[in-house]
């Protein structure tokens, strides 16, 4: 059973699946529809984002698959804006499969382009309830060789995790702004792969050590339900 918490401010994390031949339209709304989602009542942050294919990391990006990072003054400004707004009628209209997930934060540090997007922080969940994780970068041109020929090996090791639902790689920019979301069954299982498995370890070492980002956000959530379908399932079904 998932967890209830009392009104808070929400964050929800969309991936749009699109139609076959729907690749132009796709790519078109990375340039028009933030003028729209900039007037959305109740939202408070977004970030449309695109995809990699295959891997976590990928430097080949998928063009089928698009993201809509957002955070919101309350769950019913959210659920206006999914169930009522042109916006989202287009992208049912244009997509195979659409999957929603509503987020609680519970720990966050960083900013985004600047910006904190997580000003108010739930206590900490459960820790036997499913939770997830957003990693963001802006990545050092002078890093971006050394990044991306290790994150091939992160993300070998986040695929095959245990405990692992769900993980997609997301960016806002090719190659220098990058982002990663999953879902775990429970805390257990998030931190024995952020802290046990070596090749992430050996990674976030170096990345420290050697100054691959210019800005970097880490956030944790309670995950609250889900709705829709992400490669033909809803992760949260298998819990």
């Amino acid at each position: 059973m998932l967890p209830s918490y009392s009104p808070t401010p929400l964050t929800t994390l969309t991936l749009f699946g699109l139609m076959p031949k729907r690749v132009r339209w796709g790519l078109a709304q990375m340039g028009t529809s933030p003028r729209q989602l900039k007037l959305v009542p109740g939202m408070q942050f977004f970030k449309l984002l695109g995809s990699g294919q295959g891997q976590v990391f990928s430097i080949k990006p998928d063009f089928n698959r698009y993201g809509l990072f957002a955070t919101w003054h309350s769950k019913a400004a959210a659920d206006d804006f999914f169930q009522k707004s042109e916006l989202m009628q287009l992208y049912r209209e244009n997509c195979q499969e659409i999957w929603t997930v509503n987020l609680l934060p519970y720990k966050a540090h960083g900013l985004w382009d600047g910006l904190n997007p997580f000003t108010t922080l739930i206590p900490e969940p459960n820790p036997q309830q499913p939770i997830a994780v957003l990693t963001r970068a802006a990545i050092n041109w002078r890093s971006l060789p050394a990044f991306w020929k290790n994150g091939t090996l992160t993300s070998q090791a986040l695929e095959k995790a245990s405990g692992v639902l769900a993980a997609i790689g997301l960016g806002e920019l090719p190659f220098v702004r990058q982002a990663t979301f999953s879902i775990w069954e429970n805390q257990a299982a998030m931190q024995t792969y952020a802290y046990q498995n070596q090749a992430h370890r050996s990674v976030m070492q170096r990345t420290r050590a050697e100054k691959w980002y210019k800005e970097e956000l880490f956030a944790r959530f309670a995950v609250l339900s889900a709705e829709g379908t992400w490669n033909g399932i809803n992760p949260l079904s298998r819990i």
